[in-house]
């Protein structure tokens, strides 16, 4: 029987603002009997345990039939095999690029900027360059490497996302950091322009966040902590527009698209993010002046309106509990004063929002 990889060459494709990346592909061949996946991938893997194997399934990295399953699932013929990781399956070499970097703070330890709209983090599929990860190779030296290869990050934000980024200089403040963030003692506040009017000033969102299982490029939220992982945000509001709400959202937990999933959840996406639907009129009057006033507000924000506005945590050698607040970018702000005065100057029916 063949067992071969599906393709000659290992394929990497961006999911999730370029979070997974394919490793493997195969297809279970015709005749083969129903085996446990972690037992078939151990026979046509070379130098792969089943511990990994497991592990990766239980982290939700195996797909079958576009489905991620657990490492009990038994194969079955002409089943599609899918490994999907968190890095490249290649070695992605870092070309340093003089790219202009806002640092907010800065010390022998780390650093903390304020990433741009449209700056993606790190190289990935169709971005090996232009990325934060190359201006930071060509502004600092000998930077420590994470645990995915990717010098002095801690954590990450959407490519168009704007706000605060803590990056680590040293081993010490990288794995100091790190263990803050998977704690979940750092505090992290985003402000986020949301569909509707939301009915409660403030409120908390929880359950599980996992993939969605019918488009990979979307997370959702899930009862069942099977399928993703726990995912907790607080929000309240900050400012009410009829037609759109004005939030703030405390992440308790750091989870991929976690405020966009969360919020999408409540029935609220995120103003103009195509890829939960925000980019539709999802609320308002049927008036032409009305869709009119709507396109021109997305073209001011051509993004989805999210802001990671606050961040602290404590320092990794002083002990001392820093904390780091940045103004909304120019997008962000113009957005919020047309819709103060669109509120002002039409009567907001409450049926529609």
């Amino acid at each position: 029987m063949n067992h071969r990889p599906m393709n000659d060459e290992i394929e990497n494709q961006e999911l999730l603002d370029d979070d997974l990346f394919e490793h493997f592909k195969f297809e279970v061949p015709k005749g083969q009997a129903f085996l446990r996946i972690d037992k078939y991938l151990m026979q046509i893997m070379p130098n792969v345990t089943r511990n990994k194997i497991q592990k990766a399934a239980d982290n939700g990295n195996v797909y079958v039939n576009d489905l991620p399953i657990k490492s009990n699932y038994k194969v079955k013929p002409f089943d599609v095999i899918r490994i999907l990781l968190e890095h490249p399956p290649f070695e992605n070499r870092i070309d340093p690029e003089d790219i202009p970097l806002d640092i907010v703070y800065e010390d022998d330890q780390l650093l903390v900027i304020n990433k741009p709209a449209g700056l993606v983090v790190h190289p990935g599929h169709g971005n090996y360059t232009g990325t934060l990860v190359n201006a930071l190779a060509f502004h600092f030296k000998d930077l420590p490497m994470n645990s995915s290869n990717r010098p002095g990050l801690v954590h990450r934000i959407d490519k168009d996302t704007t706000g605060l980024l803590v990056i680590a200089k040293t081993e010490s403040a990288l794995t100091h950091l790190a263990l803050q963030f998977e704690k979940k003692t750092t505090e992290r506040e985003y402000v986020a322009m949301v569909w509707g009017n939301v009915k409660e000033d403030q409120g908390t969102l929880g359950g599980y966040i996992g993939r969605h299982v019918k488009d990979r490029m979307q997370m959702a939220l899930y009862d069942d902590p099977n399928m993703g992982k726990p995912a907790v945000t607080h929000y309240s509001v900050l400012e009410r527009f009829g037609y759109v709400t004005l939030v703030s959202c405390v992440l308790e937990t750091g989870r991929t698209h976690q405020i966009r999933a969360h919020m999408k959840s409540i029935g609220h996406p995120l103003f103009n993010d195509a890829r939960y639907g925000g980019d539709l009129i999802l609320k308002g009057t049927t008036f032409t002046k009305y869709k009119q006033f709507i396109d021109n507000c997305f073209k001011v924000m051509p993004r989805q309106a999210l802001h990671a506005k606050t961040l602290g945590f404590v320092h990794p050698t002083t002990g001392e509990m820093m904390r780091f607040d940045t103004a909304l970018p120019q997008d962000m702000h113009e957005l919020i004063e047309k819709w103060r005065g669109y509120s002002k100057n039409h009567e907001i029916d409450e049926e529609e929002a």
